[in-house]
């Protein structure tokens, strides 16, 4: 699905140069579950940011389903993200002015789906998440928890191949965190989408089969290893590094 060959990303910064990313090369198939850690300000967001088409490299390629994301025209780009990218934020980015419903129903705008099923898709995925009694509630009105579950919804209520997640559970308490990461795996197990979420928590890092180490904007690869048989990892076993 995704394919990054010699990726880098530079960003101005005064008078010099800030270097996010550097020479970053990775595969990531169709339906894989990827976890990015690293220290702040060492490239994560940077990585979710291109792999999304809401940034593009300074120098290198991000190829997705044959398209090089880089070299799109802005309007193909934007067509690109709209049918095939759900994005997940720490701080939940709904409209305050909007219930849930309509937060959810918002991502569908862009596809011209008309009315009546874009409102019977947005309480579908609302249900899926748990929240069907909670349409009608605005943001405020919802506990953060229940803020991240409407976002949820809405990155996946397009039917997107990829869901892209940044830090989704970093302003939750622990229970709410291990609730919010436990549906967002259940949902990639029976979607079969591809999953990226980039996280400080090692724990939730550690339910993919891999993560990707971030560090002064290079990449190294860990492989989390997994109980026989279970799908998920074992918090006994080391993981081993390898190298991209």
């Amino acid at each position: 699905m995704y394919e990054l060959k010699k990726l880098s990303r530079v960003y101005p910064k005064g008078r010099g140069k800030v270097t996010a990313l550097k020479d970053i090369s990775l595969v990531l198939q169709d339906g894989e579950f990827l976890t990015v850690q690293g220290p702040t300000g060492h490239g994560k967001t940077t990585l979710l940011l291109l792999l999304g088409g809401l940034d593009r490299p300074t120098s290198g390629s991000v190829v997705f389903d044959g398209h090089d994301l880089g070299a799109l025209a802005e309007s193909q780009l934007v067509d690109v993200r709209a049918q095939n990218f759900g994005f997940v934020f720490q701080n939940y980015n709904l409209m305050p002015t909007l219930t849930a419903a309509e937060n959810v129903e918002a991502a569908l705008v862009p596809l011209k789906i008309p009315t009546a099923p874009r409102r019977a898709r947005s309480v579908a995925a609302l249900a899926d998440v748990g929240l069907a009694d909670r349409a009608g509630h605005f943001p405020a009105e919802l506990s953060g928890g229940e803020q991240q579950r409407v976002a949820i919804a809405r990155a996946l209520v397009k039917a997107p191949k990829v869901i892209l997640a940044d830090e989704p559970t970093g302003n939750l308490d622990e229970v709410t965190r291990g609730e919010i990461v436990a549906l967002m795996e259940r949902l990639w197990k029976e979607r079969g989408m591809t999953l990226v979420v980039v996280t400080h928590d090692t724990q939730v890092a550690k339910r993919a089969p891999r993560t990707a180490i971030i560090t002064n904007g290079t990449l190294a690869l860990r492989v989390n290893r997994r109980k026989a048989g279970s799908g998920r990892p074992d918090p006994e076993a080391a993981a081993e590094p390898v190298e991209s």
